[in-house]
């Protein structure tokens, strides 16, 4: 094996003082985080490994097992321990500020750790400044262990996967091997620890990252900068808004990765894959408010290469539920619905209709697979026990939550892939399908009126099953049905009740408190977890959909309660800068708040609250195949002043909100086409202007009432005075009535729930 000689590699390290980054943008994003909050720390490198840790102590019950490096679902170290001058430092001691791209400690005395990962690399930096005499690093993990040394570079083996560890000081000082620590004089300043197949491989991404390290630090720096400048641009009188929203974008775009062609990790630690459900759910709030088209491009096309092709199969059509390094599974009924969604969100955002022509045999496969194996004759889309996403089963594969065999929530998106499917048929000229699709989205629609409504219940059906009843058990899944339901009144009425039964301050409940299935807690000597996963077990991505459901029926105040309850953890609890998968229904005693649960950082969690934040607050819907862009901001009262930016198309919208004694809204088309811009102010008409290239539009509401003047490149405007609409009023104080009041649910006491009685 050849070797660089190590004295020269010696005289590089000391003779090139490595030059100190810039200050960043994104250190203003820092967060601070106390001894007693002990959070989780993650990070990507874009590819197929992540990094993870905590900042004081790693005691996780269920993530402490997935400390440090993992790659393609392979743990291969456990994470590290540091000395100094031969002590090991105590990280329950340590002052922790982590930052978008680094983590850095503060030890005692002067003491600094700090942890860095690059991009598109299988690396760590960890420097380590401040010690008189040495320095010293122990990789954890079992297994994990000192093979061989070559000069500077020491070999380990790895936990999992077959891979080897390369470890040398940043600056190629020796090091030295006593009981498995691996020790080097204090002005080495720090380690580097590189995995891959062969040692060979190892050593050569050591000694790049060793000449590289400033241009791929401030690569990986600069990368982030611009996705937060350029592509979720947001400033906000609310700090902890805006601080909360800019860190959910980073944490969600770290999420996005290249392990099997571009895709989104479900969750970490342990979907470190694609999943065709959640790659689908978060994909508007991941790829499409953030211009990422054409990483999405790249998505909708990869999926639509693993479908099933093979017409002879019952899963003809269907995309695949699991994608990962050792498994392609099919056994889900929603991820192809969401799938052709996706796609008709993709090209309403971009405009990008080369991939409807493109894409458009997948849609027909998708839906005459499912009319061909799995619609009945009232044009329900069957379904097993465990096909939605309440999928949780017992050792016997018996579902903990059976919703066979029409959920309702299936039936919602189905109706909505037949008319994302006639969508695009009418933009094929595919006449016979667009007719075809639409007629059978309007049977179902008729009898999922008749069939999932009951006079005497203010709420939905949860699903048919095999014997055709209907299943009241009050479950979230209802709020993505409320579109199937043509009557307002019966819309606002399962509204109120599935917000006071299940949407808790802290997130949407899957089962309602009163049921005797309830489980108050997911992890709890008393049951199972997956007992509880899908009946009471919040999963704060239901809350895009609530809130949203809200906004619809006027109340965006009663959302944007829930809208900052959720920033508020994103800033001081669980994972760094992100959303959990899940939350105990309940807190335990003497706990103000529940326990986060499930994986640290869940990828639909996140792009759920950044979806709701993009299309509803600030109110930017995009339909580019049709030309238009809908504007219909509803804005929290608590903000006074915003700055936005929404990439649509090639372009963007820019936008400065502020709000004193009047209400001001400025927005900048720049570059845009010629489109129709449909402004929604309540309570004024609804205003359709067109627009172009460079045009401003301003918009002010005082006690006059609302003006909106579009200027032109030449400063030509046109100006319009939309009137007060008493119909919007009307409706609008009908709504209020019906939801006048509504609060938040509440825990029950203990003995009102069956499942915490060991007797039971």
């Amino acid at each position: 094996m050849s070797r660089t000689p190590f004295v020269f590699l010696m005289l590089i390290a000391l003779s090139c003082e490595a030059p100190q980054l810039p200050v960043s943008p994104l250190d203003a994003l820092k967060i601070t985080v106390p001894a007693e909050a002990n959070r989780a720390v993650s990070f990507t490198n874009k590819d197929a490994a992540y990094y993870y840790t905590q900042t004081h102590k790693a005691d996780h019950p269920e993530h402490t097992w997935f400390e440090g490096m993992n790659i393609a679902k392979n743990r291969v170290f456990g994470g590290y321990r540091l000395y100094a001058d031969g002590q090991e430092l105590e990280n329950q001691l340590s002052e922790v500020t982590v930052y978008p791209y680094k983590m850095v400690r503060k030890h005692k005395g002067d003491l600094v750790e700090e942890l860095w990962m690059l991009d598109h690399l299988n690396i760590l930096e960890v420097s380590l400044t401040g010690a008189d005499e040495s320095i010293g690093i122990a990789l954890k993990g079992q297994g994990v262990a000192v093979k061989s040394q070559a000069g500077p570079i020491t070999f380990l083996s790895s936990q999992e996967g077959g891979f080897v560890i390369a470890l040398s000081t940043k600056t190629f000082h020796p090091i030295e091997v006593k009981e498995n620590i691996l020790y080097a004089e204090a002005k080495a300043g720090g380690f580097y620890i590189a995995v891959a197949k062969t040692e060979t491989e190892a050593e050569a991404m050591i000694r790049n990252v060793q000449q590289n390290i400033v241009t791929l630090k401030s690569n990986r720096v600069r990368r982030m900068e611009r996705f937060m400048e350029y592509n979720t641009f947001l400033k906000c009188n609310v700090d902890s808004l805006s601080l909360a929203i800019n860190w959910l974008n980073i944490t969600m775009n770290q999420l996005v990765t290249q392990q099997q062609g571009d895709g989104i990790y479900a969750g970490l630690p342990w979907f470190n894959e694609y999943w065709g459900r959640d790659e689908f759910i978060a994909f508007p709030g991941a790829m499409l408010v953030s211009g990422q088209f054409q990483t999405g491009r790249k998505i909708l096309k990869s999926f639509a290469d693993y479908q099933d092709k093979d017409k002879s199969s019952r899963y003809f059509g269907r995309v695949p539920n699991i994608v990962n390094p050792s498994n392609i599974d099919y056994h889900t009924t929603d991820g192809t619905p969401r799938f052709v969604i996706a796609l008709q969100d993709y090209v309403k955002y971009s405009g990008d209709t080369s991939l409807i022509k493109e894409l458009y045999p997948a849609v027909i496969n998708s839906i005459e697979g499912a009319l061909k194996n799995w619609v009945d004759a009232k044009g329900y889309l069957l379904h097993e026990d465990n096909e939605t996403w309440m999928d949780a089963r017992d050792a016997n594969l018996v579902s903990y939550s059976p919703r066979g065999t029409r959920a309702n929530d299936i039936q919602a998106l189905w109706y909505n892939q037949l008319r994302a499917g006639a969508y695009f048929a009418t933009y094929m000229h595919d006449i016979a399908n667009q007719n075809k699709w639409n007629s059978l989205a309007e049977k179902l629609k008729n009898n999922f009126q008749k069939d999932y409504l009951d006079a005497n219940r203010d709420y939905l059906a949860d699903r048919l099953n095999k014997e055709n009843k209907p299943d009241f058990s009050l479950r979230p899944n209802q709020l993505f049905a409320l579109d199937m339901v043509d009557d307002s009144t019966t819309r606002a009425k399962a509204l109120r009740k599935a917000w006071e039964e299940l949407v808790y301050p802290w997130g949407v409940a899957t089962l309602d408190r009163q049921d005797p299935n309830f489980h108050p807690f997911h992890l709890t000597p008393e049951y199972h977890k997956d007992a509880a996963y899908h009946n009471g077990t919040i999963w704060p991505w239901l809350n895009g959909i609530a809130m949203q459901r809200m906004m619809e029926f006027g109340q965006a105040e009663t959302a944007y309660a829930l809208f900052k309850n959720m920033n508020r953890q994103v800033l001081t609890r669980g994972v760094v800068g992100g959303l959990s998968e899940n939350l105990d229904a309940y807190p335990h005693e003497g706990q103000a708040l529940p326990k986060l649960t499930g994986t640290y950082l869940q990828a639909w969690s996140n792009s759920e609250q950044l979806r709701i934040w993009s299309q509803y607050f600030l109110g930017i819907r995009p339909d580019l195949t049709n030309n238009t862009v809908t504007i219909a901001p509803r804005i929290p009262d608590e903000i006074k002043r915003v700055e936005f930016r929404s990439l649509i198309g090639e372009s963007n919208i820019s936008c400065v909100y502020t709000k004193s004694t009047y209400t001001k809204y400025t927005y900048r088309f720049n570059n845009l086409p010629r489109l129709s811009i449909r402004v929604d102010i309540y309570p004024y008409e609804i205003v359709e202007l067109t627009i172009g290239p460079r045009h401003t539009l301003d918009i002010i509401e005082s006690k006059e009432g609302l003006t909106l003047t579009l200027r032109g490149p030449q400063d030509k405007f046109k100006e319009v005075k939309p009137a007060r609409s008493p119909a919007r009023v009307a409706e609008r104080e009908f709504f209020d009535q019906l939801l006048k009041g509504v609060k938040f649910a509440q825990p029950l006491p203990l003995n009102n729930h069956p499942v915490m009685s060991k007797t039971r």
